[in-house]
């Protein structure tokens, strides 16, 4: 395939539906960011509040951007509750006064700062990143704690809320500094985050914290005490000693973080190669016209990857074997990356036997397996661009020990202690999805383009299987299926599985960190890994891949 020109019809009709998705994840956002809606907005600014998204816009230095992450958490979800809009949180990597710190604060506006199940989802994937990456983090605190209908699925497990402060202890040991800004209400095991973290800031007026409010207090002891007697700014500052600072407003709370954040020490770095950056050489707008609109037609995904790496320019890795996956050394923002690549052309292998694109075959795991071991060599990170329907199957497959070779490179990438970036460009199904670093491999940073399914198989070739089984079922029990009401029970089925395999309904729930817009790709890569640089990397044990 030729590089694709503006007056290419095809590269037109890629480039308008690639940027209606954009629009649409865009709309979405939109929506979301008003959390729960303009009303309980202007209620927080009657307080003297700002909202969540204002106090870290005040927060993060200016003219940088914020990387926002889980935005999408709880999308269509608890809509008997009315919902929970970005999980009732927002949270992402943010610079504060030129230092990159995980910034997370409860969203009031939604259920007054409630935590449902995927708000305490969320909150531990922004701890695992701070932790993964030594990021200081700052909490701004602002919630009525646990969303009482829903305790039984966020309190007591060992995913649950008590993980929270799990690792509020173990940041500390790991000497990640803790900054929590009490800014609203902060009630009962909630009150544990803000005082386990290294320094407590309340917001007089409006912050308190107590583990029993005045209610449950008058019901469990009998004593009649208001909010701010029990545990507003004054109590907890200069009675109790609970908490460090007391602040007369949001933006004075804000401005001292910044301050106390100005004073902290530099960490060892990985030492991750960096020059300085280089912007493509082919425009990275470029990829709305290049993945197609129809996401089973072939591509040249090295034009894809053109348009990411700095000049344009990348080193392959064994070109001519394995041609199904694409390896290469380049840089993205100045950092060097080694970049595992679902090559999406239909190619041919030197025995000329036709390999079909998305499709990792034994030669192409060998090769991909083999790479990232080098770059755990070397200690270059690692970003893997998925598009990939799983492995080859079948007789000549099986028989020239698919299953070995596909179990090496997920043992690589299991066994990886280079950070690792992985993101969606299309498919994401079945066992591809391990081999290709998904969730389950402890990426440092997953996001999807809107172009993204993620799923066990294509939801067509899923459909029929399910409609084969039940159809076999109805059988069983001597019922006749008609062909109407077949094909009535397979688009049913599509539908609901079409459903499943969006890649909102993963960002819903956290399967991937964030749906972006191809272009921001450089930008997230860049982010992560100059916040990965402050994790020294451990050795590289190869595990079964040698043998």
């Amino acid at each position: 395939m030729e590089t694709p020109t503006k007056i290419d019809l095809e590269f037109n009709r890629n480039e308008d539906t690639n940027k209606l998705g954009v629009a649409k994840m865009r709309r979405l956002f939109k929506g979301i960011s008003l959390g729960g809606g303009q009303i309980r907005i202007d209620k927080l600014h009657k307080k003297g509040k700002l909202t969540a998204r204002e106090r870290i816009a005040y927060l993060i230095d200016d003219e940088t951007e914020f990387l926002e992450l889980g935005a999408f958490a709880g999308h269509e979800m608890y809509a008997e509750y009315g919902g929970c809009p970005a999980g009732g949180v927002v949270g992402g990597i943010g610079y504060v006064n030129g230092r990159q710190c995980m910034i997370v604060a409860n969203d009031a506006t939604v259920k007054a700062g409630a935590w449902f199940p995927i708000t305490g989802k969320k909150n531990l994937r922004f701890q695992e990143i701070a932790m993964e990456n030594r990021l200081p983090t700052i909490y701004l605190v602002d919630s009525a704690g646990v969303f009482l209908p829903m305790q039984d699925e966020i309190f007591a497990d060992k995913e649950h809320f008590g993980r929270i402060f799990r690792n509020n202890a173990q940041m500390s040991s790991q000497g990640i500094p803790q900054i929590a800004a009490i800014m609203g209400s902060c009630v009962a095991g909630g009150a544990y985050l803000p005082i386990m973290s290294d320094e407590a800031l309340i917001v007089e007026g409006t912050g308190s914290i107590f583990l029993a409010g005045p209610y449950l207090v008058k019901a469990a002891i009998g004593e009649t005490v208001d909010q701010d007697t029990l545990g507003g700014a004054t109590t907890q500052s200069e009675i109790s000693g609970v908490t460090d600072y007391k602040m007369p407003d949001d933006k004075t709370c804000l401005d001292t973080i910044r301050d106390l954040v100005d004073k902290f020490g530099a960490f060892e770095t990985a030492g991750f190669s960096r020059t300085a950056p280089q912007l493509p050489k082919e425009d990275p707008k470029e990829i709305h016209g290049i993945l197609p609109a129809e996401r089973s037609k072939p591509y040249n995904t090295k034009e894809i990857i053109k348009r990411l790496v700095d000049n344009s320019e990348f080193t392959e890795y064994k070109e001519g074997y394995g041609k199904t996956m694409i390896c290469a050394y380049a840089r993205i923002d100045g950092w060097a990356v080694g970049i595992v690549a679902n090559n999406r052309q239909v190619v041919k292998n030197a025995k000329g036997e036709v390999q079909f694109g998305g499709v990792i075959y034994s030669d192409s795991a060998d090769k991909a397996a083999r790479f990232i071991m080098n770059c755990n060599q070397k200690k270059i990170p690692l970003v893997f661009l998925q598009d990939v329907t799983g492995f080859m199957v079948g007789t000549r497959s099986e028989h020239g020990g698919i299953i070995k070779d596909g179990a090496k490179m997920v043992s690589a990438v299991s066994n990886s202690t280079v950070p690792k970036f992985t993101i969606v460009i299309g498919n994401s199904y079945g066992a591809g999805n391990y081999a290709m670093c998904g969730k389950a491999y402890d990426p440092r940073l997953i996001v999807a383009w809107p172009t993204a399914k993620i799923a066990v198989m294509g939801g067509s070739q899923a459909a029929k299987v399910l409609m084969q089984i039940q159809t076999a079922s109805q059988k069983s029990k001597g019922k006749e299926v008609s062909p109407e009401e077949q094909k009535k029970l397979l688009d049913e089925i599509t539908a609901r599985y079409d459903k499943q395999t969006t890649p909102y309904y993963a960002a819903a729930r956290l399967w991937v960190d964030a749906i972006i817009d191809p272009v921001d790709t450089r930008f997230v890569i860049s982010q992560g890994i100059e916040a990965a640089n402050n994790a020294p990397v451990a050795k590289f044990n190869p595990g079964i891949i040698q043998t």
